[in-house]
């Protein structure tokens, strides 16, 4: 089993676990049927995205939208059911240890993007995409997941059409196996 304990995470209250791939690869797809396996196992799963362009969470002429072009460097939004947190970056983005250490305990978190982070992925691979592997050159890709044949690849290949035996491998990967 892979050591998937890195120094972002060390005494972290969770398990950590990366997708990798290229733009229309199906990440977030792949994502989303993981998140819905896991819940209905019982696990409690977070995420984290890493978006390569600036993005508005909020919705214009709200209180929280209002309260941050105002001036508000965070703003907290609550209610019963949800609670958001938004938070301006003066200079630098966060890295992934900082974002792991805003999140509340739970059982897993997988990232999707932050490729350079050393934390342990699965390459999401699709041919029609017409980009290289990326497994050869990263590391900490100790997987991957496709649609297609993937030739002479020296990690375990994985149906990505086969949600069940990816979420179990990504939970045996992590130490959770026995969810």
């Amino acid at each position: 089993m892979t050591d998937t304990k890195t120094d972002a995470m060390k005494g972290a209250p969770f398990a950590l676990f990366g997708l990798a791939g290229w733009s229309g690869s199906g990440k977030t797809t792949l994502a989303e049927q993981l998140i819905t396996e896991w819940t209905a196992r019982g696990l409690d799963v977070a995420t984290i995205k890493h978006a390569h362009h600036e993005f508005e969470a909020d919705t214009a002429g709200k209180d929280s939208w209002r309260h941050r072009k105002a001036g508000a460097r965070q703003v907290l939004v609550s209610s019963a059911i949800r609670s958001a947190h938004f938070v301006e970056h003066e200079t630098t983005e966060p890295d992934l240890a900082q974002l792991l250490n805003r999140l509340l305990p739970c059982d897993l978190v997988l990232i999707e993007g932050f490729k350079r982070e050393a934390v342990p992925k699965m390459e999401i691979f699709r041919a029609e995409v017409g980009k290289p592997y990326l497994y050869t050159e990263d590391k900490q890709i100790i997987a991957v997941a496709s649609d297609s044949a993937v030739p002479d690849c020296p990690l375990p290949v994985l149906d990505l059409n086969d949600i069940p035996t990816i979420a179990d491998f990504v939970l045996q990967s992590v130490g959770l196996s026995s969810r």
